[in-house]
């Protein structure tokens, strides 16, 4: 007979009790194998693709895209057997074919672990966890055993039409990357009734587009009150909205400001660019900030700790976990550069590069986005000369770095032409005293204004 195994959300080793489903790579009717992607869910840290447990034939997807899921709810049935008894031919498990709960192995990229967080009631449809799912989910870590013999292509589900694709159970959603199905949302095209152009039926940005600008079937796009738009407060903006009221009301703010000609580190860095050592490598402004920042704690480590209010104690870092904010069409996040201050010029340089590409394609790992020492939030690359930023929980400074900008400047008695920008130190007065974030600052600025410097630390 058909073995049915159904799969509950894992917590993805972030300790969350919740995600939201933004698509699905599979369909009813599909033959999948152990460790193929099946569906790319939304944490509040990260979007994260889980593989499949098991090889088998998907009978049924037990949520649909834009749904938020408890950890432990069930997602997927799939008949591990599919060379048994005739299985059901409208997509549904029956109700005597229960999952089958056995020991199971760890997937690829992710473990289990009992989730005993409280969260408030949600408004909104959810998929609340039942006992059995909770029951499956406490074994979510063992061993996963799959299926060794043939398995037999089942009838594929062809729609008539792409429209046709909202009929399909489980709500089954064509492939489209975040920005695209974002876009679409924007413009009130519903991307299920699109015919994807890009590789393997992707939908592209243009796709939308040309949806945009014809007429639309949809009635979100004829009765949408023109002049507003609501989105649900969740994912990214959900958690950073929750810690930056946190951090505000919580520590003391400071902020002190610092003006500083820095063209020295401007010709530095053309001259830089054509040494071999450098080749290559993307060096900005923010790898010159990110060296002062990681030398300068050395001498103010009072910026560089932070406040255990349950311990009453203050904790002193002997590392620098430098966070770089970045903005992401999830929103802003923080990853960090490890270890900061045991790196080269050359390494912080690569470091940035490859912390900013991954973040704005949505990979960043949720590991890379906790335990933080101090921060940069680089204002100057939307042209901004300054602001007040607010302290990341769980650190004591932030440090925005604002546009360098050509401006008079008197040097020798004579107004020239300079390079200047603007530094912003916003620290937290329980831990670190105004002498402590002045003479941070000026040692910052001093590296920056002057890099000949370096070698006096």
């Amino acid at each position: 007979m058909p073995e049915y195994k159904t799969f509950p959300l894992p917590d993805t080793a972030e300790g969350l009790t919740e995600a939201e489903i933004l698509s699905w790579h599979v369909k009813p009717g599909d033959t999948v194998t152990v460790n193929q992607i099946i569906v790319e869910i939304e944490t509040a840290k990260a979007a994260v693709e889980l593989p499949c447990p098991w090889a088998g034939v998907v009978t049924e997807l037990h949520v649909k895209p834009g749904q938020t899921v408890d950890v432990g709810a069930p997602i997927l049935t799939i008949d591990v057997d599919p060379g048994g008894a005739a299985k059901p031919t409208n997509g549904s498990t029956p109700a005597a074919a229960a999952p089958v709960e056995e020991e199971m192995k760890p997937l690829v990229g992710y473990g289990s672990k009992t989730v005993t967080a409280k969260r408030r009631a949600r408004k909104g449809p959810a998929v609340p966890a039942s006992a059995a799912a909770e029951a499956a989910q406490s074994t979510v870590a063992a061993a996963f055993e799959h299926h060794q013999g043939p398995v037999p292509d089942p009838e594929p589900v062809v729609p008539d039409s792409p429209a046709a694709l909202l009929d399909l159970p489980g709500g089954y959603v064509p492939l489209a990357k975040p920005p695209v199905r974002k876009l679409a949302k924007d413009l009130g095209v519903d991307i299920r009734s699109l015919t994807g152009s890009g590789e393997s039926g992707v939908i592209t940005r243009a796709d939308v587009e040309r949806a945009a600008s014809g007429p639309v079937d949809t009635p979100a796009a004829v009765v949408a009150p023109r002049g507003e738009r609501r989105v649900p407060i969740k994912g990214v903006r959900k958690v950073t909205a929750q810690a930056m009221v946190a951090s505000a009301f919580t520590a003391p703010h400071v902020t002190e400001f610092l003006t500083l000609d820095v063209t020295p580190m401007m010709e530095l860095r053309a001259k830089l660019k054509n040494h071999p050592e450098f080749r290559g490598v993307k060096l900005t402004p923010l790898a010159f900030c990110a060296k002062a920042i990681a030398m300068a704690v050395r001498r103010t480590p009072e910026v560089n700790s932070s406040w255990d209010e349950a311990a009453q104690e203050i904790v002193y870092k002997d590392y620098v976990h430098l966070g770089i904010a970045a903005a992401t069409p999830r929103g802003l996040i923080v990853p960090k550069i490890r270890d900061a201050d045991t790196l080269s010029l050359r390494e912080l340089a690569e470091a940035l590069d490859l912390l900013t590409t991954t973040a704005r394609d949505g990979k960043t790992p949720p590991a890379d986005m906790v335990n933080g020492t101090i921060t940069i939030t680089n204002v100057g690359v939307f042209g901004v000369d300054t602001g007040t930023p607010i302290i990341n929980p769980g650190e004591s400074a932030i440090l925005a770095f604002g546009a360098i900008r050509d401006t008079p400047w008197v040097v020798d008695g004579e107004i020239k032409i300079r390079k200047v920008c603007q530094l912003a130190l916003s620290f937290d007065h329980r831990l670190v005293d105004g002498q402590q974030g002045s003479e941070f600052l000026a040692d910052v600025g001093a590296l920056l204004a002057d890099p000949a410097l370096a070698i006096t630390y």
